[in-house]
């Protein structure tokens, strides 16, 4: 018996090591001797294991993969689908600014100002001295009368409640958005026989944006403490992490065209290393801003697939800031700061429907125009868009900065007495009109869409109808921020001293998922039971188990 037990592992070695000849030291001597000498090495480059290079591959993996995905619709999805309740992220609202929060935002947004106020020479070029004054002339008078009209004729008694006709602020915020869409109103009636475009320009009445990107940042000392405990390398204890970002705003008007405005400067000049950007390490806590959890969005004023895809031109209005204290000082700083994160983030939402995001960088810039007034001040800036790589890994070795031009602010006109205006200031009419005047242009011989696909961009062109509904139905849940049908559980505090910090009911059922080492903040968005299909709605209603869930495409 011990006999045929032996000869029969010696049968099964030979069959087995007889099979796989190939693979042996033997047969890859003989391969090498067949081989050229000038052949390529058949060996695989040799790959660093330390936990810092498997995460960065990690992370590049997750890149590449975004950048592959063909809709624009699935890319924003896939930014979502580690966190299945959203990201606890830093929230930035457009009528909350703490006080002395511009370098912030400068650092956040990578953006630097020009130093020397003014719109960008090339705004020189836009139209003709001539024209501008015959313009000027035209328009002065009726621009003079909306302001009147808006403030002394028009009642409200109809539009606003009697709370707030008795509020100052709220009525100060309500006529400086309808100055605001007068004016408007009324350069387009008398610039669009000049200037084509805008007549096929779209425009938007308090539109819906939202921006998100990831920002690099030290880590906090809950984050040590947890990397620590994991016993990570040292030299990963200090390392800078992915920080979510959310900017929500509401523009009073936003213009719209097919194609985008002219860049101001080339991608090379904006890597000039005199183009300094302020530095900010410390938590955004110390600054005012407050945290929140969601998931993350991108929506500049309207859905995927729209023709008119490129800022134009966009409204905001700066009431709001007369409700801060009157110790802070920082009035100028605070409206630089909104229109940095107006621009920014609008500009940003726009790159997203082209393809790119947070961590596929643009290929070429995006430029918009924003004006920043309570009807009386106004102050124009131009921004342009050259880079979006600010997670951790570029926040500070990124060598393209965002660059921002700036007025100083100015007065439309000194009062308003028997229902007329008083000094009228032309200066603000005249750069006004510069932006209308600014004529988009198609970029020829450049691929404005790289990295969406080349027949499917946006769901709408996917054929498969029940691919399509599915993904359009979870993109606009997922767009909504609704709360989850089941929400978090919470940890009360007697939950919190006994259970978890002094561990003094270790006889009590475990119940709660964080007695069971489970995070359930760390739920993937796919991470649930697929819609249950009933017997009779099913393909083969005798069989019981196909067909039982209904398919999910998730990207």
């Amino acid at each position: 018996m011990l006999i045929q037990t032996q000869q029969k592992l010696l049968f099964n070695a030979i069959v087995k090591y007889g099979k796989w000849w190939k693979y042996s030291t033997s047969a890859v001597s003989e391969v090498k001797d067949k081989t050229p000498s000038n052949a390529e090495s058949l060996y695989l480059p040799i790959e660093d294991l330390s936990y810092k290079a498997r995460k960065r591959r990690k992370d590049d993996a997750l890149c590449e993969k975004i950048k592959n995905l063909e809709t624009v619709e699935e890319k924003l999805i896939q930014l979502n689908m580690p966190r299945y309740y959203g990201w606890k992220l830093l929230l930035l609202k457009e009528d909350k600014l703490p006080y002395n929060s511009l370098k912030y935002i400068q650092y956040i947004t990578r953006t630097h100002i020009m130093k020397e106020p003014g719109l960008p020479a090339t705004y020189n070029n836009v139209i003709s001295t001539e024209q501008l004054d015959s313009i000027v002339e035209a328009v002065k008078n009726n621009i003079a009368d909306d302001i009147a009209f808006e403030h002394c004729s028009r009642q409200r008694k109809h539009e606003v409640s009697d709370e707030d006709l008795e509020n100052k602020l709220k009525m100060e915020d309500i006529i400086s958005k309808a100055i605001i869409e007068r004016i408007n109103r009324t350069m387009l009636t008398h610039l669009s026989s000049k200037y084509s475009h805008l007549l096929n320009t779209e425009v938007d009445i308090e539109p819906r944006l939202e921006a998100s990107w990831f920002m690099g940042t030290e880590p906090q000392e809950k984050v040590r403490k947890f990397r620590e405990k994991r016993k990570l390398p040292d030299d990963y204890i200090d390392e800078p992490v992915n920080f979510p970002v959310q900017y929500l705003g509401q523009p009073v008007i936003n213009l719209r065209y097919k194609h985008p405005l002219r860049e101001i400067i080339s991608l090379s000049e904006c890597e000039n290393p005199d183009l300094d950007v302020p530095t900010f390490k410390y938590s955004p806590g110390v600054m005012g801003f407050k945290l929140d959890r969601r998931h993350v969005t991108n929506i500049p004023g309207f859905w995927p697939g729209d023709e008119h895809e490129f800022g134009l031109l966009s409204y905001h209005s700066c009431v709001h800031l007369c409700r801060r204290s009157q110790n802070y000082d920082d009035v100028s700083e605070a409206k630089i700061a909104k229109a940095i994160l107006a621009s920014y983030s609008w500009l940003l939402t726009q790159a997203c429907y082209q393809g790119f995001s947070t961590f596929n960088d643009i290929t070429y810039p995006l430029t918009t125009q924003t004006i920043v007034t309570d009807g009386q001040w106004w102050s124009f800036f131009a921004y342009q868009l050259n880079t979006l790589l600010l997670h951790c890994e570029h926040i500070d070795t990124n060598p393209k900065r965002n660059i921002c031009w700036v007025t100083e602010p100015m007065k439309l006109f000194d009062k308003i007495e028997d229902e007329k205006i008083h000094g009228l200031n032309e200066e603000v009419l005249k750069n006004l009109i510069k932006f209308y005047a600014n004529v988009p242009e198609e970029r020829v011989g450049v691929d404005l869409k790289p990295y969406l696909g080349k027949s499917v961009k946006v769901i709408a062109d996917i054929e498969h109808d029940e691919r399509r509904n599915w993904l359009e139905e979870h993109y606009k849940y997922i767009a909504s921020n609704r709360p989850r049908h089941k929400r978090i559980s919470e940890i009360y505090n007697w939950q919190r001293i006994y259970v978890i910090n002094h561990k003094t009911r270790q006889l009590d059922k475990k119940r709660e998922p964080f007695e069971r080492g489970i995070n359930i903040y760390r739920r993937r968005l796919d991470d649930h039971q697929p819609r249950y299909i009933p017997k009779c709605l099913r393909e083969n209603p005798k069989l019981k188990k196909v067909g039982k869930w209904a398919k999910t495409y998730y990207p």
